[in-house]
């Protein structure tokens, strides 16, 4: 067996990882450059075509030629995250400095469930995450810990919501699992919250039908009032409110629920107040719109994702916990990994606040890229992206060819072709099988919208005007197809 393969001191080993590490950069160097679309256009039964090689043949291929193979066959197909045009997700380009932070977890290929695993790596964690508590606000008795993405995050927070409202009673689900009171468990958030919040009902033995989903206003922010009403309505249901939702940064709209309102209606129902700011939490580092979170530092947990405004190589968020002592209720101790003597000796072991074991070291993407940039950067690009696109929704207002849906107030536009939803539906997808463009779609009362999200920095006003103006050219050819005018109940729109 040729050891040189392994990463290790070795002079051979240290040679072959400076020579593979120097032909994946030409390589990535040369698959960007010739990038020149935003996606090939290729169908997924064309592309398959292309991945025939055996995955594990008897004896090994040299590794210059598996890696020129994958990229002609997948990333030279990949979707250019980078690219101006592309504003369908949440979906960012990457730092570079973080993109070297990446090679080091790699290399060192830590595991941040205990301390013999990490070493180091562990107070690094540790420090990021305090200094995010203090950044939303909390004090010295919160804490937190790095998650796959918001998802895992706002599951973490509906389970110990949960389990908390169980302790209060007097049960515990780590032991017995859940008793009958469970069913009477209710979790509201608007109707335009993450679909993860039914999710983690649903995993957690409650069924999405325990998720109440409260109005939301014109803005689609949630609506207050609505929620104390749907409040009054669990109680006389003789139900049980665990946990109310906000959402800083909806993913459709963008919109941001009244933080500080729904603080004091949760406390006033002594119920977990949980905000999900995967996408708005990068505007605590704005000067400009700071104050758009107002009241976080109330809330008893936050979702934080540093893979979508703060330009993090997937996977990378965080989850804050604003009484740390409430990750108890998730607590276990294993002999072989974490032996409860180990605290007596002063060894940290962060096992014990993630649902995860083996866990990458993430946290050291945002500190390198904290470091390197420093918060006057990251300011500017969240204050550059929402200048932008309140600029192009001003653009697509006065078109009368276009309909805006609502007035933006983060990074997100919402709007319409003025025709069918076949026609809205089939822009999006010219855009995509030709290369030209990857925006988004949604649905609002049963129409169909195209949606910007206008995150990557590299977008220019003058670009999404380009981008907007070729929208209406298309939409333009598809409403001369007979095909594309069917009224709206009848081409149908696709569920989100």
């Amino acid at each position: 067996m040729d050891l040189q393969h392994f990463l290790n001191h070795n002079p051979e080993s240290l040679a072959q990882y400076a020579q593979t590490v120097q032909q994946t950069q030409k390589l990535i160097q040369d698959c960007l450059s010739q990038q020149e679309r935003v996606f090939s256009g290729l169908s997924p039964a064309t592309l398959s075509e292309f991945l025939t090689q055996k995955i594990l043949p008897e004896q090994g291929i040299p590794t210059q030629q598996v890696l020129q193979e994958a990229v002609e066959a997948i990333f030279s197909h990949s979707i250019a995250v980078h690219h101006p045009d592309c504003v369908a997700h949440l979906h960012c380009p990457v730092l570079i400095p973080s993109l070297a932070a990446e090679m080091l977890i790699s290399a060192f290929n830590q595991s941040m469930d205990s301390w013999d695993q990490s070493g180091a790596a562990t107070l690094l964690e540790q420090n990021l995450i305090n200094f995010m508590c203090q950044l939303y606000g909390y004090d010295a008795n919160a804490d937190g810990t790095l998650t796959s993405g918001g998802t895992q995050s706002n599951f973490m927070a509906l389970m110990l919501a949960r389990d908390y409202a169980l302790q209060q009673r007097g049960f515990t689900s780590q032991l017995h699992g859940l008793p009958n009171l469970a069913g009477r468990f209710r979790i509201l958030c608007s109707e335009v919250a993450h679909f993860s919040v039914q999710q983690s009902a649903a995993i957690l033995g409650l069924g999405m039908d325990a998720v109440v989903r409260v109005k939301v206003d014109k803005n689609y922010r949630l609506c207050s009032q609505h929620l104390v009403q749907c409040l009054e309505d669990i109680d006389r249901q003789d139900l049980i409110p665990i946990c109310i939702v906000a959402t800083a940064g909806t993913t459709d709209f963008g919109s941001i629920d009244p933080i500080a309102e729904m603080t004091a209606i949760a406390r006033e129902h002594n119920t977990w107040l949980h905000v999900d700011a995967a996408y708005g939490g990068a505007l605590m580092l704005s000067d400009r719109h700071r104050q758009k979170l107002a009241g976080i530092h109330q809330a008893d947990s936050i979702t934080i994702n540093f893979h979508k405004l703060f330009y993090q190589p997937i996977p990378c968020s965080l989850f804050l916990l604003k009484d740390k002592s409430r990750f108890e209720l998730m607590r276990l101790n294993v002999a072989y990994l974490n032996p409860e003597h180990n605290e007596d000796e002063g060894i940290p072991d962060l096992v014990t606040k993630s649902i995860q074991t083996t866990r990458r070291f993430d946290a050291v993407k945002p500190y390198i890229a904290f470091r390197a940039l420093g918060r006057e950067f990251f300011a500017g690009v969240v204050d550059r992206g929402i200048d932008i696109t309140q600029q192009i929704a001003a653009y697509i207002e006065q078109d009368p060819q276009l309909e805006l849906a609502v007035s933006p107030e983060m990074s997100t536009v919402v709007f319409r072709y003025r025709s069918t939803n076949a026609v809205n539906l089939g822009i999006k997808q010219a855009l995509l099988q030709t290369g030209k463009a990857v925006i988004g779609q949604t649905e609002i009362q049963g129409r169909a919208y195209l949606k910007f999200t206008l995150i990557n920095p590299l977008v220019t006003f003058d670009r999404t005007v380009a981008l907007v103006e070729k929208i209406k050219r298309v939409g333009t050819m598809l409403s001369e197809l007979p095909n594309f005018m069917q009224p709206a109940k009848e081409a149908g729109v696709g569920s989100r």
